[in-house]
């Protein structure tokens, strides 16, 4: 098995995952974590689980459900703990905390938009101590309607923090509608550009893809970088793709084994 197909195997148990756990708990923010699923994979099993410089900040802190379930399929968290999810008095909430105690989960980022503050701030303290690695930061599009996401990107910029990998999972929606219908943020690619940022655009649902286009950006020595991944919300599930209904619901029991067989979990 080559390592893409892997990865696409590890994606799908990650899925089943979250799945069962919304459909367990009835709690859980599904559409979002399953269209960043395969970007926390792939930066997981590629960068930081092989490679303990490298840190990664989930700035979407309510998708922690899809890091749960990464960090569980790679046996970095009990199983006790990952079915404490959305339990009374658990510390395995809806959204991300560093009361966890686990070293992959660091901040509290269920308040949107603090992510890229949090890394850069790693990142200059980096430069500053010469210490190597990459600080690696997820953000959602609908996020980008915070105001502080964009001063973080004009300080990072003028720091030149090239130690800096934000990943966009462009899914085009957030909670109440379309992103760009809410607070239309086109043309991002610019944007970013004219913020001083390396900028690179990939199918954030394939492995390859994120790969190749993530390697590209590491190998750029100079200013922060981004890659803008664009993703489709509830990725994976025929009948959970660009259905924003999914942004909170969870499944039936019916619509749960559905999207069992549609994963090709036995």
């Amino acid at each position: 098995m080559d390592n893409f197909k892997k990865l696409e195997k590890i994606s799908n148990t990650v899925r089943y995952n979250i799945i069962k756990q919304t459909f367990l708990k009835k709690s859980g923010h599904l559409g979002g974590s399953l269209s960043c699923t395969d970007i926390l994979v792939n930066i997981f099993n590629n960068y930081v689980f092989n490679n303990y410089q490298n840190k990664f900040i989930l700035s979407k802190g309510h998708c922690a459900l899809s890091l749960y379930s990464v960090l569980y399929q790679a046996k970095k968290l009990s199983k006790k703990k990952f079915y404490s999810f959305a339990d009374q008095g658990t510390y395995f909430g809806e959204h991300s905390s560093p009361k966890i105690k686990n070293k992959y989960i660091n901040f509290s980022t269920g308040s949107l938009g603090h992510g890229p503050s949090f890394g850069s701030g790693i990142a200059f303290s980096r430069l500053l101590k010469k210490k190597s690695g990459y600080i690696f930061v997820l953000v959602s599009d609908g996020e980008m309607n915070s105001g502080t996401i964009w001063e973080s990107a004009m300080l990072s910029s003028k720091l030149n923090l090239n130690n800096l990998i934000v990943i966009v999972d462009y899914n085009k929606f957030q909670a109440t509608g379309k992103s760009d219908e809410i607070l239309n943020i086109k043309p991002l690619e610019k944007k970013w550009e004219s913020f001083g940022w390396n900028v690179l655009e990939c199918n954030g649902n394939n492995h390859k893809s994120l790969s190749s286009n993530i390697k590209k950006l590491i190998k750029i020595k100079e200013k922060p970088k981004i890659l803008i991944a664009h993703t489709t919300k509830g990725k994976g599930v025929s009948f959970m793709e660009n259905d924003n209904n999914w942004h909170y619901r969870s499944p039936s029991k019916d619509e749960f084994l559905q999207a069992k067989i549609e994963l090709g979990i036995k």
